[in-house]
């Protein structure tokens, strides 16, 4: 993808990944739409705010009404709760899946019809290793980003025909508030991830794996679990 041409939606702009993404495509010549439930926390001068709520589908259907131009979608906007699956509570568990998986889905079945009818472009998930890698402290968000992983792989079957191709982002710990209490050396740098994510974008890449870790765990998906 042209992403000098483009004009992006970044959900979750005005903090971490998001923002790095959002100031890269800047750099690259991009429009940028700063989506994020506050936009008044969107600072980037340059980016236009954008009121979204991933969980809120008629604030969706409003930022369509605005970013009618859009030919990219990053969906990076997400939360994580550390909840485990049996023991933790469901309201965490649903507000994971909420925001992580059917939040994705929401934002991209709203804003397919406006790419297609600007000619075609990109969605680009931010996924995470989690998807593939399950620790069971990290249950719900694991389970959430291998949802978002099938809703990756099968969204891209179905929108390819309407001229839009959609891409994943793998990656594991960053060093953004999410991951605040991992320690500093286990972390990459969220700029470098901004860079790759744009790159494998202009390249075609269908899957772009950010780190080390995440090329890692991708490779020993063919082996057996270990036993409990």
């Amino acid at each position: 993808m042209d992403l000098k041409n483009a004009v992006a939606v970044v959900t979750g702009a005005n903090r971490g990944l998001g923002r790095h993404l959002a100031a890269q495509l800047l750099e690259r010549g991009a429009k940028v739409y700063g989506a994020a439930r506050r936009p008044e926390t969107v600072d980037l001068e340059g980016v236009i705010p954008l009121r979204l709520d991933v969980t809120d589908e008629e604030s969706i259907r409003s930022a369509t009404r605005i970013a009618t131009d859009a030919t990219l979608l990053v969906n990076n906007a997400g939360i994580s709760t550390a909840t485990p699956l049996i023991a933790g509570g469901r309201d965490a568990v649903r507000l994971e899946m909420e925001t992580n998986f059917f939040g994705p889905l929401a934002v991209t079945r709203e804003f397919a019809p406006v790419i297609e009818g600007n000619g075609g472009g990109a969605v680009l998930n931010v996924l995470s290793v989690l998807s593939w890698l399950h620790p069971a402290d990290l249950g719900s968000y694991a389970a959430a980003k291998a949802a978002a992983w099938a809703l990756t792989n099968a969204t891209r079957e179905e929108l390819a025909p309407r001229g839009i191709t959609v891409s994943a982002l793998h990656v594991g710990y960053m060093d953004t508030d999410m991951a605040a209490a991992v320690p500093a050396d286990q972390k990459a740098d969220p700029a470098e991830v901004a860079a790759r994510a744009l790159a494998g974008l202009e390249e075609g890449q269908s899957e772009i794996l950010a780190d080390e870790i995440t090329r890692y765990v991708k490779q020993g998906l063919a082996a057996s679990p270990n036993p409990a």
